[in-house]
C-alpha cells in the first residue's frame, strides 16, 4: 500500500522544496491502539486488514485491483495461522507506538 501511495503523492522532499522557506519534517508516532482506519494504524494489529470495512476508509485500496487484494488477503491469513506474520512481525504487537511514513511538515517564510 505503501507504494501505491507514494505514485499517488509527491515525494516529502518536494514538498519541503516547494514551501521554500525553513522546512522541517517529523515522523508523527502512531500508537498501537490508534482508533484512526489508515493502514499503517493496524502494524500491530494486522488481523483487522482482512476486513473490507476496516480497509474501505483507505483511499489506497481503491487502486488496487481485486486480484491483488485477494492476494493480499490469502497470504495474510495464510501467514497468520501459520505463526509466519508473528515470527516476523510479531515485536510490533508490543511496540507502543509506530513511526512509518506519517509525517508533519512544516515551513516558515
Amino acid at each position: 500500500m505503501l507504494a501505491v501511495q507514494a505514485r499517488r503523492h509527491p515525494p516529502v522532499a518536494h514538498l519541503v522544496a516547494a514551501l521554500g522557506g525553513s522546512a522541517s519534517v517529523r515522523r508523527v508516532p502512531i500508537p498501537l491502539d490508534c482508533t484512526d482506519t489508515f493502514d499503517e494504524a493496524y502494524y500491530g494489529r494486522p488481523e483487522l486488514l482482512l476486513d473490507p470495512a476496516a480497509r474501505r476508509p483507505g483511499s489506497a485500496w481503491s487502486f488496487v485491483d481485486d486480484r491483488a487484494r485477494e492476494a493480499f488477503d490469502t497470504t495474510l491469513r495464510r501467514e497468520l495461522r501459520s505463526g509466519e506474520w508473528d515470527e516476523r512481525f510479531g515485536h510490533l504487537r508490543r511496540l507502543p507506538a509506530y513511526e512509518g511514513s506519517l509525517v508533519i511538515v512544516r515551513a516558515a517564510p
